[in-house]
């Protein structure tokens, strides 16, 4: 989605939809677990994406019992999957190039051997 067009939410709205203290979303930024986008007068504008993340955050840590030092090895981890996710996608992508590039060749091949035999 377009940073223009998607909902953003102040500090105080964020808190109330999550459902923890504005003081915490700020020291979760502190310790990295949140980076919200700023305004050009320095608000912090949490998009659905921080709202999701955060509501993570807060199941770890209410539902799980698991400690900030987990929450943040934790995120590490999910984002880690989610990059290695990416280049396997990547790497399909890559090799059904590849793989259709040399049906075409292997395609190419028959069908002059066929004309050649014609003739």
């Amino acid at each position: 989605m377009d940073w223009e067009t998607e909902s953003r939410y102040v500090i105080s709205v964020a808190a109330r939809l999550v459902g923890i203290e504005a003081h915490t979303l700020r020291y979760y930024e502190r310790l990295g677990l949140i980076r919200p986008e700023r305004s050009s007068g320095n608000i912090r504008l949490y998009s659905e994406d921080d709202i999701d993340r955060l509501r993570y955050i807060k199941a770890l840590m209410s539902d799980c019992g698991v400690n900030l030092a987990g929450v943040e090895v934790a995120m590490r981890l999910m984002q880690r999957m989610k990059d290695m996710q990416r280049q396997m996608e990547e790497m399909e992508r890559e090799i059904k190039k590849i793989v259709l590039a040399e049906m075409e060749d292997v395609m190419e091949d028959i069908i002059e051997d066929a004309e050649w035999k014609e003739v």
